[in-house]
């Protein structure tokens, strides 16, 4: 082959390489794009970096071969540019789609779990992390609560104002709960106008602070509700809550739930708008209420 002939070659495949690094860019910002601060962005960046750098030596090369005759041994060279360029792009464009595919994974099962009217875990986790939540709690002695919430005369606000504003009024509640939680606390839907929540590392004592929170932090918000375009009013709407803590007597995470439950009908057999707890001590069976006026919480 030509000298001239190889020189060119040379040169397109250099060039050829450049276009695959500068290509690879795109892939490489769209996934620093995602990526929240910390280490890993922090390398994605780095990767950049070295990206460019590398872009610059290969102009860099076509600069200094520029008019030099090239024989064919000089011609691997240029063949390893362009096809560690084509790997690099390839990685790159591996990795978005990786990225992409991942997230559209964790989006998935997020919106499998999760309850679509009120924005909690639905019934199917709930069932799942209260099961490993108890064997948690059983295995290694740790405290373990559940509350039932349950929004009071639900139905009046649906026959008033009608089922789309007690939608509102359901997600205005899930998000209520989500933000006065803890993280550690997992609110999920137990069905229809009912919310639970499941407390790790919670006792008696603290189910209760934690209740009582839940309760004033409902009864204190306004919601906001537009009837029609033009018209909107103010509503107010006070829960229910019963607490139950694990006891040597539960002998699965059902009777838990089920001490909440009784804890809650309690609740609204005493006027609603309150706590009632069931004690987490085994000797004790009675339940004990704590009015919602004046707010006082007793185990």
């Amino acid at each position: 082959m030509p000298y001239n002939v190889t020189a060119t070659v040379a040169l397109a495949l250099v060039l050829a390489g450049v276009v695959a690094l500068s290509a690879s860019l795109l892939p490489l910002r769209q996934i620093v794009s995602q990526l929240p601060a910390g280490k890993t962005l922090r390398t994605w960046r780095l990767q950049a970096a070295m990206t460019v750098l590398f872009i610059a030596g290969y102009v860099a090369y076509v600069v200094e071969a520029w008019g030099r005759p090239v024989d064919s041994f000089s011609l691997i060279v240029p063949v390893v540019f362009f096809l560690g360029a084509c790997f690099v792009w390839l990685n790159f464009t591996l990795a978005l789609r990786t990225a992409l595919d991942v997230r559209r994974i964790a989006l998935l099962e997020q919106e499998s779990i999760t309850d679509e009217l009120t924005g909690v875990y639905n019934r199917r986790y709930l069932q799942r992390r209260l099961l490993e939540e108890f064997e948690r709690a059983r295995r290694y002695d740790l405290p373990l609560s559940v509350l039932l919430l349950d929004i009071d005369h639900f139905k009046q606000i649906n026959d008033r104002h009608g089922h789309p504003t007690g939608d509102v009024v359901l997600r205005h509640f899930g998000a209520l709960c989500l933000n006065t939680v803890r993280a550690s606390d997992i609110v999920a839907r137990y069905g229809g106008e009912e919310l639970i929540v499941i407390a790790p590392h919670t006792n008696a004592a603290q189910a209760l602070l934690l209740a009582e929170r839940l309760r004033q932090k409902v009864e204190e918000a306004v919601l906001v509700v537009e009837s029609q375009p033009t018209r909107r009013h103010e509503l107010r709407f006070t829960v229910s809550v019963g607490a139950a803590s694990l006891t040597a007597n539960d002998s699965n995470c059902h009777a838990l739930v089920e001490g909440a439950d009784r804890a809650l009908y309690c609740a609204k057999a005493e006027g609603r708008n309150r706590v009632s707890a069931k004690s987490c001590l085994a000797a004790q069976t009675a339940f004990k209420t704590i009015a919602a006026r004046p707010a006082k919480a007793t185990a």
